[in-house]
């Protein structure tokens, strides 16, 4: 017998709308950020509002996990403290946490994760948190596809969590300190300044400028739509989705795009199996490139190759659609195989290396007629990055998400009966008392018709059989009642059994995989201080955001800026015309000293 595992496609959720919308494109689960303490400080949400996207989750046996992924200040631990309680009141299946000190609390019997803000890239580490109580522990993004087998090959009990899409950030998940040093606004906080989306001059330590205005530090977007088989098979149980902060068609077009891909794995996969319920039909053809993008990246899964930073704009290109060919008076003439519609909007990056763009008023074949003419050269890529009718189409219903139900009419000694089973095992039962009387005309077809009409329910019926040993008469209005009836019991049994973890956090002294921990341990609290004393770490630095370290490293990078111009000497070994050390200098005259660790194949980043 085939050893099945479940996998799990992980949407993220702003708010409520882009939540449920994100059930009903297909998520196996759904992360949003609590009412506090989420590390997206502008995506928190009321408990209400999780309590409502909590139970139409659970009417798909799709899972809501709330993200409290901050470190805390001591006086923020009990009101940390009554919130997951409430959170676990209203059916909330997991916590997303950062900071140790939450081990310490009261807990209800709720599932912890381990977010990726706990730097979690070692199996060291990934064992010490599975043996600590953490069910599922979320990988840093920079892993390759080896480290990942490896990590599962050492832990292969654990469920690892793994970014396939979406924004990326420069430096390591946890061990970036440059927005709180600079502008007293901590990511390890959920204040992210966004730094690294910030232009720079690239200079030599003779001042020469290498590189003038640049976005030096500005990854692309992840992509790994095409490499989810291979995670499968590296040990990957649930593939996230990054965009806490992303609009609602953002999370309805990339979720659609992987549920398909995902379900044509499965499909042949027997081995890996889908983590919820229900059938997801879209009434749109998901497009990645559709959505807000950088350019795509698979960043270092099959180590380390192609560019994966975008020094030109830190904002959306689009989908690539063709070349400008030649303006002429009030509209532009474009080569290229797509086609772009009334409204859409239009990019390029100048002569200048600047990202421009334009708002199309009308398309007459190859001809644009923009709102103003902008000024551009032939031979120039456009790109779209608002496509007008694909935004049309998503704002409206675009994905229907149903349970399949097979529905048996049968017949009693004093009426009729009616079983409902859906495709989870769930049954019940109901009879209707009634005297039978023969009917005049053949009422199977009727009968499975009216079965068939359910509706807004989230059950559509995949069998309906009608087991009577007569031709019995039952009026359309008493079998729509029994049916209505009958969808209401079931959606309570489904409730009733749905498979919520218990997970009793109990008390650990194994060894943390370091004695020494400095401010990158991000310990902002007594209790997350006690955890790793009672776990071996005999010295103990405070967080950089409680206690700011003198010449700290700010930023650890694998992205690498030596490689990115050439100079590589691990991996291109051609020598750089400039002199080290380089330094980024801002827009406000800031200077930060990069320096180079070949050993673990990093960027480092300092204040000067």
């Amino acid at each position: 017998m085939i050893k099945q595992r479940k996998i799990e496609l992980l949407a993220p959720a702003k708010n409520l709308e882009c939540g449920i919308e994100a059930i009903n494109h297909g998520a196996d689960a759904v992360y949003i950020g609590a009412p506090k303490f989420g590390a997206r400080a502008a995506a928190v949400n009321s408990l209400e509002d999780i309590a409502a996207l909590v139970g139409h989750a659970h009417l798909y046996n799709a899972r809501i996990y709330v993200t409290i992924n901050t470190i805390l200040k001591e006086e923020e631990l009990k009101e940390t403290e009554e919130m997951i309680h409430e959170l676990y009141r209203i059916g909330v299946d997991a916590l997303i946490v950062q900071d140790m000190g939450i081990t310490t609390l009261n807990l209800p019997p709720i599932p912890l994760h381990a977010s990726t803000q706990m730097d979690n890239r070692t199996p060291e580490k990934v064992r010490f948190l599975a043996d600590a109580g953490f069910r599922q522990v979320v990988l840093a993004r920079e892993l390759s596809l080896r480290e990942i087998r490896g990590i599962h090959t050492a832990c292969p009990e654990v469920p690892l969590e793994i970014f396939v899409h979406g924004a990326l950030c420069v430096s390591y998940s946890g061990q970036c300190y440059v927005s709180q040093a600079c502008f007293g606004r901590s990511a390890n906080r959920g204040s992210c300044a966004q730094f690294c989306r910030m232009p720079f001059n690239l200079v030599d330590a003779d001042g020469k400028v290498i590189a003038q205005e640049k976005h030096l530090l500005s990854l692309k977007d992840l992509n790994q739509i095409d490499e989810l088989e291979q995670l499968l098979d590296a040990g990957a149980s649930s593939f996230k989705i990054e965009g806490r902060l992303k609009d609602v068609s953002y999370v309805k077009n990339v979720t659609a795009a992987y549920r398909q891909k995902l379900d044509s794995i499965l499909a042949r996969r027997p081995e890996y199996v889908r983590a919820s319920s229900g059938t997801t039909r879209f009434d749109f053809t998901p497009q990645l490139d559709k959505s807000f993008s950088r350019g795509f990246t698979s960043y270092f899964l099959h180590g380390r190759g192609g560019e994966v930073a975008s020094f030109d704009t830190p904002k959306s290109l689009g989908e690539e659609m063709g070349t400008m060919k030649e303006a002429r008076g009030n509209y532009l003439t474009v080569a290229g195989l797509k086609s772009f519609n009334n409204g859409d909007g239009v990019c390029y990056i100048d002569e200048q290396g600047k990202l421009q763009g334009f708002r199309i008023n009308r398309v007459d074949g190859n001809k644009l007629y923009p709102q103003e003419m902008p000024r551009i050269k032939p031979r120039t890529v456009l790109y779209r990055n608002f496509d007008q009718e694909f935004e049309r189409s998503l704002a409206r219903k675009s994905a229907e998400r149903k349970i399949g139900v097979a529905m048996t009419l049968g017949e009693t000694e004093n009426g009729f009966s009616l079983v409902l089973t859906d495709e989870d095992a769930n049954s019940v039962t109901l009879t209707l008392p009634r005297e039978k009387e023969p009917a005049r005309t053949p009422q199977a077809d009727n009968l499975r018709t009216q079965l068939s009409k359910l509706g807004n329910t989230p059950f559509e019926a995949t069998q309906i059989d009608i087991d009577w040993t007569d031709n019995w008469f039952l009026p359309a209005s008493a079998l729509a009642d029994l049916r209505r009836q009958a969808v209401d019991e079931l959606l309570a049994v489904r409730q009733a059994n749905y498979p919520r973890e218990v997970a009793v956090l109990q008390p650990t002294t194994h060894a943390f995989p370091q004695t020494t921990l400095t401010y990158l341990g991000n310990v902002m609290n007594p209790q997350a201080a006690s955890f790793y004393a009672a776990h071996g770490v005999q010295s103990i630095a405070p967080a950089f955001e409680k206690e700011p370290v003198e010449d700290a490293v700010l930023m650890f990078c694998k992205h690498c800026l030596r490689h990115s111009m050439g100079w590589c000497p691990i991996h291109q070994r051609q020598r750089s015309p400039y002199k080290e050390p380089y330094y980024l200098e801002s827009t406000d005259g800031k200077r930060y000293r990069l320096t180079f660790d070949c050993k673990n194949c990093q960027m480092k980043v300092s204040a000067v």
